[in-house]
């Protein structure tokens, strides 16, 4: 096995390819400790080692202090990983162990991101950002029904009327380019085209 690149990930790290395919990011004082230099070989040990000892103890810690913070889904977390230059074994094997003691639960997640934006985003947004950090279409609808079970509703009426107000938005006097701006604020609030549409009242432009 051919140590073929040595190049910087960071200050303090590498990131190294082994017969051409990159293989980890170690700390330089570890590329020293293993001797690893561009265009010499590597011990098939060293490699096990590190791929099977070394990265996972620190790519599983790494995990728990993320977790101690702020709650991840597994797409977060896995992506959290990933830019820190872990291998994608590594990364599972990882996810695995914080999901073994949930410290991961997309469920929960999507459960309690929907009860805190309920009042504030519509539910197209919502799951628009759900989708964005990696829960699935089936998991949304298990979210929901968990929410709804609990007691939870929503008033997207309400919330665009707020919203329009905050903005001080008139519809009598407000002028078509004015109904615009505001028609497009909804939509990117995650409304439909018919919600936005009525809240501003295009149709008494052309009376």
């Amino acid at each position: 096995m051919k140590v073929t690149q040595v190049e910087e990930f960071t200050k303090s790290r590498v990131r190294i390819s082994v017969d051409e395919e990159f293989t980890f990011v170690l700390y330089k004082s570890e590329q020293h400790k293993f001797h690893i230099r561009p265009g010499e070989e590597i011990e098939e040990a060293d490699v096990r080692a590190i791929l099977e000892e070394l990265l996972p103890k620190r790519a599983k810690l790494r995990a728990m202090n993320l977790l101690k913070n702020r709650e991840y889904t597994v797409k977060q977390l896995h992506d959290k990983l990933k830019q820190g230059g872990y291998p994608e074994g590594v990364i599972q094997e990882a996810l695995d162990y914080v999901g073994s003691f949930r410290y991961t639960d997309d469920l929960r997640y999507a459960v309690n991101f929907i009860r805190n934006h309920e009042r504030d985003r519509s539910r197209r947004r919502i799951e628009q950002d759900l989708m964005g950090r990696g829960i699935d279409r089936n998991l949304l609808e298990k979210a929901w029904a968990e929410w709804e079970d609990e007691g939870g509703s929503q008033d997207e009426q309400g919330m665009i009327q707020a919203l329009l107000e905050k903005k001080g938005f008139d519809f009598q006097n407000a002028e078509p380019r004015d109904r615009q701006k505001m028609f497009a604020f909804l939509m990117r609030k995650g409304f439909s085209a018919e919600q936005a549409r009525r809240a501003v009242r295009f149709d008494e432009c052309y009376d």
